[in-house]
């Protein structure tokens, strides 16, 4: 997906023949983009023809400094714009300081190493902020970059043949909280699942189930043998089957009730992956069918007769692999799909020496299928286990769409359950993992989810039972909606403190933000005005780990400030002699609460306006 840079928070029109004409980009409130546009502005009035400006426009970052003593904003421009127009970066950065000090909203501007351009802002910048959330609420941040798009964001997708195990959820929960977070930036979102219900196991599946149909009629059947699905989720399976058929499905031959079965556990195995998503909090908008892909009239065979029309496979001899030689690798002449012209590092099989096609050879039909539904953006979630995966579906997209198309694959490593830093033991319910359900039921949804977007999706990860369960600040999705349900407590202590006071939504939109000056104040506001510009980001690099970390951040400065509020009265929120400034305090902290808030949304996790 090809997103528009938003470190850079702005455009140039390309149409303008001798002058720029800056195009803010975002949410109007967004200030990193407005100071973007003032930049641009600045620049434009020094160099009003110069054709590197627009260059430098676009790759130029205007971002917080890592040391707030160095101001509130800085930017590389100068920098970047030095070389190409043949000028010292320390004295571009002098001229387009001048030019930016005569800003009203601009209290310093200050040049620093080799031509940061360094700006401190005025107070009422940051006051002026508490408004726009109060106003905006939801929209706060929420910039149309998408613009309508159409995207699919597949995942989980896990095989139909048992209960949803801990092995799946983490990739549900990045698949999930990406579409959210793309969906809140303007795109069009469709959210699918890939049902894997073709297949030898699925047979097996089938024949599972039908042993424990045998059960439910009285036969003593033993151990599972070997090779078949053990858990005792197939048992409520096979009573159902009884209910329905009787004892008729024994007096037919597997050939004839294979079928009949067959259909009855898939559906049954994705009303439970569905059961288990839904307490996840995770849904879908469309479950594709890996059948409708197989078959003479399927779409693998009408996508390898395109292929071939368009010359994109041949027959041909693979060349032994470097290393460790994969299973399904076979020294024969075969049908190959020319993937290394489209950037893969073999060419791949799409037919197997008995005839049935390869799984690649489904992957590529699948994702044509995908592009012939309109998709030309396309992301697709996968676990550690597929790591070798990216070049050929990226091979495959490209040579489906005549390169209109492009998909990124995004993998999410796995998860350590432990209790108190010892191993989890296995479920029951499975027979061999730990389930989906087994970890809702023990720590909740909220913590789940949170826990597992509070880091990168391709970075190992343990997730501690015990420590998710504290409520100490050391427990990350407790220490956020703690932040939140504070923020509502504040105020129902000033309606207790201040009886009568007015706290409506009116009331705190007119407040007199020109009172929030304490420099604590302005620190819990520079955090806040972080928002629009971290969603941009977070949705370009197809992150949502950065809201969870945004949200983190932003609760912690509010912690802060109420810590300090408990050692100096002039901090506090809630001042029983000074309606007025509590008034003002409360309109910030409502502002807090709201970019919580819709950080938490995304992310899938609930907002409580009190914790017990």
């Amino acid at each position: 997906m090809r997103l528009t840079n938003m470190s850079a928070c702005l455009t140039l029109d390309r149409n303008s023949a001798n002058r720029c004409q800056l195009v803010r980009l975002g949410d109007p409130m967004n200030i990193f983009a407005q100071i973007s546009a003032r930049i641009g502005d600045a620049l434009t009035a020094l160099y009003p023809d110069n054709p590197e400006v627009a260059a430098a426009l676009e790759r130029m970052t205007v971002e917080p400094p890592r040391d707030l003593a160095h101001g509130d904003i800085s930017s590389n421009v100068a920098m970047v714009l030095a070389k190409p127009m043949g000028v010292n970066p320390r004295q571009l950065a002098t001229e387009l300081a001048g030019v930016l000090a005569r800003d009203q909203n601009i209290v310093s501007a200050e040049v620093a190493g080799p031509g940061f351009l360094n700006l401190r802002l005025a107070n009422s910048v940051w006051q002026q902020l508490v408004a726009d959330v109060l106003e905006l609420k939801d929209k706060y941040g929420a910039a149309d970059i998408g613009k309508g798009e159409k995207v699919n964001v597949e995942y989980v997708s896990a095989n139909p043949t048992g209960p949803m195990h801990v092995g799946h959820t983490r990739g549900a929960v990045y698949g999930d909280a990406l579409a959210s977070l793309l969906d809140y930036c303007g795109y069009d979102v469709t959210r699918e699942y890939y049902t894997n219900d073709a297949g030898a196991q699925v047979d097996v599946l089938a024949r599972s189930a039908f042993l424990r149909y045998r059960q439910a009629l009285g036969e003593d059947i033993g151990e599972i043998p070997a090779g078949l699905y053990p858990g005792d989720y197939l048992v409520p399976i096979g009573e159902a089957l009884k209910q329905e058929f009787g004892d008729t499905l024994l007096n037919q031959t597997e050939t004839e009730w294979l079928p009949t079965v067959k259909e009855r556990v898939l559906a049954a195995m994705m009303d439970l992956i569905r059961a288990d998503l839904a307490d996840l909090g995770v849904k879908h908008d469309f479950f594709f069918s890996e059948r409708v892909l197989h078959g003479e009239n399927g779409k693998i065979a009408e996508t390898l007769a395109w292929l071939r029309e368009e010359g994109l496979v041949y027959e041909g001899r693979l060349e032994p692999p470097k290393g460790k030689q994969p299973e399904d690798w076979e020294d024969r002449e075969q049908t190959l799909f020319r993937a290394t012209q489209f950037g893969d590092d073999t060419d791949r099989p799409l037919v197997k020496s008995d005839g049935s096609y390869t799984y690649f050879a489904a992957d590529i039909a699948y994702h044509r299928d995908k592009f012939l539904r309109g998709f030309t953006d396309q992301i697709i979630v996968l676990g550690a286990d597929h790591s070798g995966y990216q070049k050929r579906l990226q091979a495959a997209v490209k040579a489906v769409s005549d390169g209109r198309a492009s998909i990124d694959v995004k993998l999410c490593q796995l998860v350590h359950l432990l209790r108190d830093g010892e191993p989890v033991k296995m479920s029951k319910r499975s027979g061999e993992l730990v389930t989906v359900a087994d970890v809702v039921a023990e720590v909740g949804a909220d913590a789940t989810r949170f826990l597992l977007l509070f880091r990168r999706n391709d970075a190992a990860m343990d997730f501690d039972f015990a420590k998710v369960k504290e409520q100490t600040r050391d427990n990350p999705v407790f220490y956020v909606q703690y932040a939140h349900a504070r923020a509502c407590s504040a105020m129902r202590a000033a309606e207790r403190d201040l009886p009568g006071i007015d706290l409506s939504e009116s009331a705190l939109k007119s407040a007199d933000f020109a009172l929030l000056q304490a420099p604590e104040d302005i620190d819990l506001l520079r955090v806040l005005a972080q928002w629009p510009r971290l969603v941009a980001s977070a949705a370009e690099a197809h992150e949502p780990h950065r809201i969870a970390f945004y949200v983190h951040d932003l609760a912690s400065a509010f912690h802060v400030l109420w810590a300090k509020g408990n050692e100096n009265p002039a901090l506090r929120f809630v001042n029983d002699k000074d309606p007025t400034l509590t008034t003002a305090r409360l309109a910030m902290v409502e502002a807090v609460r709201l970019v919580i808030a819709n950080g938490l949304e995304i992310l899938g996790v609930s907002q409580p306006r009190e914790l017990s």
